[in-house]
């Protein structure tokens, strides 16, 4: 027999925020990645175990436990990507303004656009 696991708080979902998790799941243009999250939170938030939701959408249990833990921690917000690590950008958001602007407002000479 195996023993029990600890003791997981229920994953508790408003109105408002099973609306737009259903939304991100229906919806053709949102990211495979987050209608996957969206898919988790609903069924854990349906009362399935975790090992069942992992079952009936194919994934690892691990992954059905962070996304869970994230909603639980950070609601809706928990399901977008964090920052990744990495080499911090070399060109600035007003570089790229600045260039923009001197693209669309100014004429090389002897040249056309």
């Amino acid at each position: 027999m195996s023993r029990p696991g600890p003791k997981i708080p229920p994953l508790l979902v408003t109105d408002v925020q099973r609306g737009v998790l259903a939304g991100w799941v229906r919806r053709r243009s949102t990211a495979e990645a987050l209608a996957q999250r969206s898919r988790i939170v609903l069924e854990c938030a349906g009362g399935h175990s975790i090992m069942e939701v992992s079952r009936r959408l194919g994934v690892a249990p691990d992954t059905v436990r962070t996304w869970r833990r994230r909603f639980l921690e950070r609601g809706l917000d928990g399901s977008c990507d964090d920052p990744r690590p990495g080499v911090p950008r070399k060109i600035t958001d007003a570089d790229v303004e600045r260039v923009i602007v001197k693209t669309l407002e100014e004429r090389p000479k002897n040249a056309t656009h």
